[in-house]
């Protein structure tokens, strides 16, 4: 008899310790909870630790690179292997299209540097060569995509879509007349220090 209340008393012990222990954590859950509320309702959260990036559209960019740049692979240095992206959509239709540009010697030279602009799907709408980010859009547009304003060899370029692409080499392109547009989009303005850095 002494064993069997002894044994109630024991379950009767861990039974206890574990109901005071579910409202212990429902508790800092709630408490968890209100403040990221609060916080969020009163414009004080933190959300340095979000990531800003679509993990997605950059899977799809450093398997792209992969590919694109098979041959290139053995010949960069590690250092050489990154690159900065940016989405924007050229054509109004909805969908973002990827600048893709680099900052190491590799990809850059006095001229400039090399990039890509990706398709939403991935496949390579254009790449070009000798250009200094950031890149503007222009006001205008030519076959349905935004002109495009680049430094490229000590001036400023017009680019236009041609035949369904963007000449590769924007230093052999029209020269801007005028101030560049104040308010227009910078695309890869990888000096300003805001964009994240990605290795491929």
């Amino acid at each position: 008899m002494r064993n069997k209340i002894l044994m109630a008393c024991a379950i009767l012990v861990l039974y206890s310790c574990q109901n005071k222990e579910k409202p212990a954590k429902e508790n800092i859950v709630k408490t968890i909870a209100e403040d990221t509320l609060t916080k969020t309702a009163t414009g004080s959260a933190d959300v340095g630790d979000v990531p800003d990036k679509d993990d997605k559209a950059v899977e799809m960019i450093r398997k792209q690179l992969l590919i694109l740049l098979k041959d290139d692979l053995k010949a960069m240095a590690k250092d050489d292997r990154f690159f900065y992206y940016e989405a924007f959509d050229l054509n109004n239709d909805k969908k973002n299209e990827y600048f893709v540009g680099f900052s190491n010697p590799y990809f850059c030279g006095s001229g400039g540097c090399s990039g890509y602009i990706l398709n939403n799907d991935g496949s390579v709408l254009n790449s070009f060569t000798v250009t200094d980010f950031p890149i503007l859009t222009a006001a205008t547009s030519s076959e349905k995509f935004q002109d495009l304003i680049v430094n490229s060899g000590s001036a400023v370029h017009l680019v236009k879509m041609k035949n369904g692409k963007y000449p590769s080499n924007p230093s052999v392109q029209e020269v801007w007349k005028g101030k560049t547009p104040e308010n227009s989009p910078k695309i890869l303005d990888i000096q300003s220090g805001k964009l994240e850095k990605y290795s491929f």
